[in-house]
């Protein structure tokens, strides 16, 4: 005979509890990965790129540079799949720049929190482009 027993819905938890230290290990491992100056950047600015399956485990795993919606979407993954290795290898520092003030739209909010406090030059940039 089955059992009418409910069980409670489990309770949200507050940016004070368990969510804040959640939060901050997730930023924490974004923070890690970053280069120590964008001047490290010196990835491809043309041609196709291809993307490891490390990065590229779901959906497009090459990207053409001459064409902007792939090239933005490259970024995006690279952001927020790449490694701190791979950040050098395939963002470029001029390219970055240039495609910030959209791609912050485009990536997750600790992701574009993360990478502007840590380079200022990227959050001006958004400013100069408003």
């Amino acid at each position: 005979m089955p059992s009418n027993t409910q069980h409670p819905a489990p309770a949200p938890r507050d940016i004070s509890g368990t969510n804040a230290e959640d939060l901050a290990l997730y930023r924490e491992k974004f923070r890690r990965r970053l280069p120590e100056s964008l001047d490290e950047l010196q990835g491809p600015t043309h041609g196709v790129v291809d993307l490891p399956l490390h990065m590229a485990w779901s959906g497009m795993t090459s990207y053409d540079m001459g064409k902007p919606r792939q090239r933005m979407g490259l970024y995006r993954t690279v952001l927020h799949e790449g490694l701190h290795d791979d950040l050098p290898h395939y963002l470029n520092q001029d390219l970055l720049l240039q495609l910030w003030p959209v791609l912050r739209t485009l990536v997750g909010r600790t992701v574009r929190a993360v990478w502007e406090d840590t380079f200022p030059q990227l959050a001006s940039r958004t400013r100069a482009a408003a």
